[in-house]
């Protein structure tokens, strides 16, 4: 079994735990908001904003952010956007108006868009080449998919049992625990001197992930109010058009063309796009589900998820050992045929009744299988690019799994006859619309698993001695 040296070792818990933690406040909030809403005096219809700020801002700066991490050197960005990111939850933990959270939940994924890309950089660095990158790899995912499961585990529990303001205080000791850290465990990475930000490019980039994120979460509503979700994902889509197009001029743009150019990388993306469009929806319904239909407390239903968290994390760390016999495809299109068979058993789940073994069923089936796919997407979108532009892969990795989330939650959400907002805070929810939802969500997994042909057949190590040209030209 490969190891790590000691070094290695530590830089990679470190690395981990921020990982962890910036996912983790994708989805901690989420049972926790009907309580922070009734204290702080939400509106029902701005309540989902306290997700989406997060998300708008985390999704739309991670290109950038990747970026910025190339040009300024991976553990300088690493610090800063750690110790922007600690200090926006503790502001989030005494905010006392609605206004002033959602300002600064849009701090706090601003900060980890600068933070997830460096850190995922600074793992590359840290790590040699082969079998213990790999390994590597796999735990980086088991820490990134087990912060987006335990958050509706640990939401749940310190809503009911401490406060709503711990969501985010939590991450204020953890924060100022790895700070000090930073400098005696990473590596330093030399930054790209002769290179410099687009800012024209930089700020396209951000409005138009923004902007399609923004028109995906509203999609919902695209039959009462068309205008809302069409017009942001027009302008979206037409500002990344102009972007990509100017930047194919540019001597140094911020999407490099040797980067888009790899076939591996853009199979990467995909996949990514594709494990969040599946799993992150059939999540949401099943907390709904728990909560609004078998109508449990959400700490007494936060007891039916560690079974995800495990089974990710025990995807995660089998994905390596696969890799290196299986190739990423087909450990890709393993993943994805078990979220489908995970979402198929969701399908099943009865209107009354605590069906707690369909549960945990397809609990374990969709985190083994999203922990496999995450490690194939992540490995391959890392190591097929060239290592002056692993930031900004690692950001546009991170980027589309954010992509991936909205337009699932987009797509799903309205075939599952769900009404009242994020956290059921009105409203009603149907358990035989939710079986529409679970199906649609298997049928993305489908779709994944048919993308995953994007992937190399390749072992990575084999792929990185064969080189970048031959993948692009396949």
């Amino acid at each position: 079994m490969t190891t790590f040296s000691g070094n290695s070792r530590r830089a990679v818990a470190l690395l981990c735990v921020a990982q962890f933690v910036v996912v983790l406040d994708v989805t901690v909030v989420t049972t926790a908001l009907p309580a922070l809403g009734h204290e702080l005096g939400f509106a029902p219809q701005g309540l989902p904003w306290v997700v989406t700020a997060y998300t708008l801002c985390f999704g739309g700066f991670l290109v950038v952010g990747g970026r910025v991490a190339d040009l300024l050197g991976s553990r300088r960005a690493f610090t800063v956007g750690l110790a922007g990111f600690t200090t926006a939850s503790l502001l989030c933990a005494l905010a006392w108006s609605p206004g002033v959270l959602i300002a600064f939940r849009a701090l706090q994924g601003s900060a980890a868009a600068l933070l997830s890309p460096a850190a995922l950089a600074l793992l590359t660095a840290s790590t040699e080449e082969g079998a213990g990158r790999r390994r590597a790899v796999g735990v980086w995912t088991a820490a990134a998919a087990g912060g987006g499961a335990t958050g509706w585990l640990l939401g749940g529990l310190l809503t009911e049992y401490a406060d709503w303001r711990w969501v985010f205080g939590i991450n204020v000791p953890v924060g100022l625990a790895v700070l000090p850290l930073v400098t005696a465990v990473l590596p330093r990475v030399p930054r790209q001197r002769a290179a410099r930000l687009d800012v024209i490019g930089a700020a396209g980039v951000t409005v138009g992930l923004a902007s399609i994120v923004y028109g995906l979460t509203e999609a919902p509503a695209i039959a009462a109010h068309p205008v809302r979700s069409l017009l942001p994902l027009l302008l979206g889509a037409g500002l990344l058009a102009v972007v990509l197009r100017r930047e194919r001029r540019l001597p140094d743009p911020l999407l490099p063309s040797d980067l888009l150019a790899v076939r591996a990388v853009r199979g990467a993306n995909l996949t990514a796009a594709a494990v969040t469009a599946s799993t992150s929806p059939a999540m949401y319904l099943a907390v709904l589900y728990v909560q609004n239909v078998l109508h449990l407390p959400p700490g007494r239903a936060a007891v039916y998820f560690p079974v995800l968290n495990l089974t990710v994390i025990a995807g995660s760390l089998l994905g390596p050992r696969l890799l290196a016999v299986l190739t990423a495809r087909w450990t890709a299109a393993g993943g994805f045929a078990l979220i489908a068979a995970g979402c198929l058993v969701l399908t099943t789940l009865p209107a009354a009744g605590l069906p707690t073994g369909r549960l945990l069923t397809a609990f374990g089936l969709m985190g083994i299988g999203l922990g496999l796919a995450s490690t194939a997407s992540t490995a391959v979108g890392t190591e097929a690019a060239p290592a002056a532009h692993r930031g900004v892969a690692a950001g546009l990795l991170n980027a589309t799994a954010q992509i991936g989330t909205a337009l699932g939650l987009a797509l799903v959400a309205p075939l599952a006859s769900v009404s009242g907002g994020v956290g059921g805070a009105a409203g009603s929810t149907d358990a035989g619309g939710m079986r529409w939802g679970f199906a649609a969500a298997g049928l993305i997994a489908v779709l994944g698993l048919a993308g995953s042909r994007l992937l190399p057949t390749r072992r990575p190590g084999e792929r990185d001695r064969a080189g970048t040209r031959a993948e692009a030209a396949r």
